[in-house]
Order: structure tokens, then C-alpha cells, then sequence
């Protein structure tokens, strides 16, 4: 995972700034963009060294928008999560923006002052301890080609390998769309990203996933600096939570890469094992070979045969990209990195 600075940020929320949401309609098509606030220039990820001890200290921190001015932030011991967070120490904060381009979130005993591009850190004495330079972190996968035998479902120029769904003007596919064929044990990889919508919350926040045969959701949502739940992004909704949050914030690219091995039935139709799952989110692995007991939430009833898979419509402006199928993907190469963390954490520009 590659991290990138400020001086590129800039660049990539320029290609995006007019996919901001308002959400006023019934389905992903019928949304219609919205201007970006000056609170998604301040929303994001930040990292740097602190000295508040003897000893200096590297933390990650997560800014999120919830709207009309008020933050969230969570503060990561080590880094962000995937990045050198200990999966342990975590600490929230609440504030709000003081200036078109400024936020202040504070608690007794630290104080932090947001501007765009930088947070500024300071002591229960309101001494600066250190600064945090803002990133964009880039999924290892993101732009992945597909491998010899891969069938591309889509690449931006049309739909034709799906039921439903519309494609943009520049290119993407937009939420509510299944595969015209089924599909049984596969490889698969998605690229997928979520609105900013800072007024909502829950499930009404970026909401959309990807069912696995129609049966077995593999949720999407913005989930930018919760905790993690199965109900959140990456969760195998209502049966398992992934095991670390690695959702990156709204209007950034995600990448999802799923192995799956459907379940097995006897000529009776009784189900002789469970389905299996391994699921690496932004190159990180977040569920590794894990049975999927029953259908998730509103999913198809199980069966013997294999479903289309369906990238959910949930009313909110989802969209996916680069997305490709390796059927059967056990006569494939395996990645060999299972780690859930990804050190390849660079500057552009600068050696590793």
C-alpha cells in the first residue's frame, strides 16, 4: 500500500469533486452529484511523529466529516490501520470546523488543529508536539490487470456483462447490477468507491455490496473511522466482522479481491460443507478462509446451484471499476503475502 502526500491529494480530489452525493433519490441512478463543503477538504488521513514523552511517537489520524461543520476524529497508535496501527490503542475525539479551512477537535489532555493538509498537534499545555502531513493511501491491487483465463466483467466502455446498472459519462459502472452468468468457486477482484454523504449515517451512508451468488453479502459502506462491525464495510453482513476496518475515506478507490469456494451439496440436496471465503480489502487481508455458515441478510436461499453475482443498489451513489473473474481459481497462482498489514507504505516519488 502506497502512501501519497498533500501535494498529490490535491490532484486526485480535483477528478472526483463533482461525485459528491445528495442524496434525493430512490435508486444509485436517480442520485444526483452535489458541490463538495469545506469539510471534505479537512476530512482525511493524516500521519507523523509526536513527542509528548521521552521517546518520539508515530500516530495515524483519521478526520471524518459528519456535516454542517462537525468532526470526528480517531487517533491510531503507530499509524493507520494496515500501517502500522498496534490494532489496539485507539482514541476518539469531537470538534468542529472554526474557519472555512480550519477544525479544532481537543480533549484534556491533546488538541488537535486541522487545516487543509496538515494537523497540528498540541499538548494539554497547548504546546505543538508535532505535525501530521495529510496522505492518500492507494489500495496495492488498485489497477490490477486481470490474470491469463480471467473473464473481465467490466472495464469501463460498456455493461454487457451485466443485468441492470448504468454506466457514467466518464466510465464507471454505477450500483445495481448482476452478472448475466453464475458463477461457483472464484477469484475475483473489484474496484469499488463511496460517496460523501456527511449528514448520513448507518447503513444510509455510502451503502451498496457485493452478493456472492445473490446469497452471501460482502457489505459496502462508508465506514471511514469506525471500529469494524459485520454489518460495515467489509463485513460479511450480520454473520462476521472483518478483522480490522480498512475502509479508506469517501470519493477514494477500494479495492476488494475475494476467493471463494461455494458450498458443497449431495445429490440430495443437503449441504455437505459451507461456503469459504478469503477477502483482502485495499491488499489487506480482512476475512482468511472462513466458512459462511447460511445466506446473509436478504441474500438467495442456498442451493446446489450457482447464482449471478450482484452488486447491490442500495440508493446511494456507489461506483465500481476495473472488475474481473478468474473461475476455478485453485489451478491459478495464489498470492503469497497473507499478512494483514502492508509495510509498502512510500511517498510517491521516493525510493522504498
Amino acid at each position: 500500500m502506497n502512501f501519497i502526500r498533500l501535494s498529490l491529494f490535491a490532484a486526485a480530489i480535483s477528478l472526483t469533486a463533482h461525485l459528491a452525493l445528495a442524496a434525493d433519490g430512490k435508486t444509485a441512478a436517480e442520485q444526483t452529484p452535489a458541490r463538495l463543503d469545506d469539510d471534505f477538504y479537512l476530512q482525511g488521513e493524516y500521519v507523523g511523529t509526536i513527542s509528548s514523552g521521552a521517546t518520539p511517537a508515530t500516530i495515524g489520524l483519521q478526520v471524518i466529516a459528519l456535516g454542517n461543520g462537525e468532526f470526528q476524529a480517531v487517533e491510531y497508535a503507530g499509524g493507520l490501520p494496515g500501517n502500522g496501527w498496534d490494532e489496539q490503542t485507539r482514541k476518539e475525539y469531537r470538534g468542529r470546523r472554526t474557519a472555512s479551512d480550519k477544525a479544532l477537535l481537543a480533549d484534556d489532555s491533546q488538541q488537535f488543529i486541522v487545516r487543509r493538509g496538515l494537523v497540528i498537534v498540541k499538548n494539554d499545555a497547548r504546546q505543538e508536539i508535532g505535525r501530521l502531513p495529510k496522505v492518500l493511501r492507494r489500495s496495492e491491487t488498485f489497477g490490477a490487470r486481470p490474470p491469463a483465463g480471467a473473464q473481465v466483467l467490466f472495464y469501463g466502455r460498456d455493461a454487457r456483462e451485466f443485468t441492470g446498472g448504468g454506466v457514467t459519462p466518464d466510465h464507471l459502472l454505477v450500483a445495481g447490477a448482476d452478472t448475466k452468468e453464475p458463477y461457483g468457486d472464484f477469484s475475483m477482484h473489484v474496484e469499488f468507491r463511496t460517496p460523501y454523504m456527511p449528514l448520513a449515517r448507518g447503513q444510509a451512508r455510502g451503502n451498496s455490496g457485493v452478493y456472492i451468488q445473490k446469497r452471501y453479502e460482502v457489505q459496502i459502506l462508508d465506514s471511514f473511522g469506525l471500529r469494524g462491525a459485520d454489518n460495515e464495510c467489509g463485513g460479511l453482513y450480520k454473520q462476521r466482522a472483518p478483522l480490522l476496518n480498512m475502509s479508506f475515506p469517501p470519493l477514494i478507490w477500494q479495492t476488494y479481491d475475494i476467493d471463494f469456494t461455494a458450498a458443497r451439496f449431495d445429490a440430495a440436496g443437503k449441504k455437505t460443507s459451507n461456503a469459504r471465503i478469503t477477502v483482502r480489502q485495499n491488499g489487506v487481508v480482512i476475512h482468511d478462509d472462513v466458512e459462511i455458515t447460511t445466506k446473509t441478510g436478504g441474500g438467495s436461499v442456498e442451493g446446489p446451484d450457482p447464482l449471478p453475482i450482484k452488486l447491490q443498489d442500495h440508493g446511494n451513489l456507489v461506483h465500481f471499476r476495473n472488475i474481473w473473474i478468474v473461475r476455478d481459481p485453485k489451478q491459478q497462482p495464489q498470492p503469497s503475502n497473507d499478512s494483514r498489514r502492508s509495510d509498502d507504505c512510500r511517498c510517491l516519488g521516493q525510493s522504498a
